[in-house]
């Protein structure tokens, strides 16, 4: 259930009155990978004034164990009752900042990393808004098993008698409104068993939980229906992906859209423009933030409405960001790499960095490009200027490692922890002898 509640006094009143019985102070890994620490709601008080230690040693990107102490402090403006249908018991969920013990804010809090690039947003003059798109498969389950058989053979927007997973859809964006969470559009998506639920765009602090709280209830609400939901962004050969395909925006205390420029060519503002040149200059060094495992790059292939040329457009879906058709307080552009196998915390701080450094430097964008890049030679897109997104997650890997922008935007522990973490998961998927190696080599080489 939705709660207005602002104070620690206001959330403890809730508890009591609602009968509630647990309370799940959550937080996130580097990875975005969510972690909880459940406690008797009668601890709640205690949490609030003097934290909840833990050991951090086991978390990814967390501690070693000689420094493994950390403190989860709830938020009282992130609590929610989690719904009937998501959780039996009487259950509340609170969103945590993490601390070391001598009261100092963890370096490791991704939240924090995010929290620190919208306040400097903030005194650029501007508040932050992300409406990402969650795209996601289900797939049928035999017994506790999870097979790659889709749940229906529906397409793009079809109707119920053959999109199967409707009710699916339904009981999960009933379940994030009464957590507060407005559902925009639901709807089948291109892929056999692919779906897309959107909620309303918000500050990006907002939005990054919401992301993390629409794939723990869509992947609780499916198994409900013996179905497995995966976020995974290209879980089958020859078909379309999933993406987080993320509008940004940028607004003025006074309300109005800074990316609207109505007198502007395409009515963009220069600090549009400046924000979309600033994400086409350094999309290669954030990438693997965006688009963090191996299996991401098997989205990001030609053919299927996945990015793989570094362009913008105003209507052109084969360009990396797009210029949706909506202006004045709609304005916005579409950056089309992201995926939802990372950490929205820092995938929005890494999108907003380098939006505002476009913006700090007044960098120019290159004219946008309206034709379909797939279908333009080598030649062309170099005449067009348009290079490629990084093709391999070891390739993204080697723009990271020489970047300070994200080295600055990270901090050094969160950005050592990240590269060492997905240098090992590169090493461990590249030296790997595959199925499809034996089959091509085995009786001929």
């Amino acid at each position: 259930m939705a709660i207005s509640a602002k104070s620690k006094n206001e959330v403890l009143d809730i508890v009591k009155e609602r009968e509630i019985v647990f309370i799940r102070l959550q937080f996130i890994d580097i990875l975005g990978f969510p972690k909880n620490i459940v406690i008797p709601a009668n601890r709640l008080e205690e949490a609030f004034d003097d934290g909840m230690p833990f050991d951090g040693s086991s978390i990814a990107g967390y501690a070693t164990i000689e420094e493994s102490d950390k403190i989860a402090k709830p938020d009282p403006n992130s609590f929610v009752i989690l719904p009937a249908v998501v959780e039996k018991r009487k259950t509340a969920k609170i969103n945590c900042d993490i601390y070391e013990p001598n009261g100092r804010r963890f370096e490791g809090d991704t939240k924090y990393v995010l929290e620190m690039v919208v306040e400097r947003a903030k005194k650029m003059g501007y508040t932050y808004y992300t409406g990402p798109e969650c795209e996601f498969f289900l797939f049928k389950k035999n017994g506790e098993e999870t097979t790659l058989t889709p749940n229906d053979y529906a397409g793009y927007f079809d109707l119920s008698h053959r999109d199967l997973a409707e009710g699916v859809r339904a009981d999960v964006s009933l379940a994030l409104e009464e957590m507060g969470i407005q559902t925009y559009t639901s709807h089948h998506e291109v892929g056999s068993g692919q779906h897309e639920i959107n909620f309303h765009y918000d500050d990006a602090i907002t939005t990054a939980d919401r992301v993390i709280t629409l794939k723990y209830v869509t992947k609780v609400i499916a198994t409900q229906h013996c179905l497995h939901a995966s976020f995974m962004p290209k879980p089958l050969y020859g078909v379309a992906g999933s993406g987080m395909h993320t509008h940004h925006s940028l607004f003025t205390p006074n309300g109005k859209n800074a990316f609207y420029g109505p007198n502007e060519k395409n009515q963009l503002s220069d600090v549009a423009k400046y924000f979309i040149a600033g994400l086409l200059k350094y999309i290669k060094e954030i990438c693997v933030i965006l688009n963090p495992t191996v299996n991401s790059f098997k989205r990001l292939v030609p053919g299927y409405e996945a990015p793989t040329y570094i362009s913008w457009a105003n209507r052109n879906r084969s360009a990396l960001i797009r210029i949706p058709m909506r202006k004045g307080k709609g304005t916005r552009c579409e950056l089309r790499n992201p995926d939802l196998s990372g950490n929205p915390y820092l995938q929005f701080a890494a999108m907003l960095a380098a939006g505002l450094r476009g913006i700090e430097d007044k960098i120019e964008p290159p004219a946008p490009v309206e034709k379909n890049i797939y279908a333009l030679s080598d030649r062309e897109r170099q005449k067009y200027g348009v290079e490629h997104l990084p093709e391999s997650l070891g390739h993204a890997l080697s723009f990271m490692e020489e970047s300070k922008l994200v080295k600055e935007t990270l901090g050094k522990h969160i950005f050592d922890n990240f590269i060492h973490v997905k240098h090992k998961e590169w090493e461990d998927y590249r030296t790997q002898v595959t199925k499809w190696e034996t089959d091509r080599y085995l009786s001929i080489v």
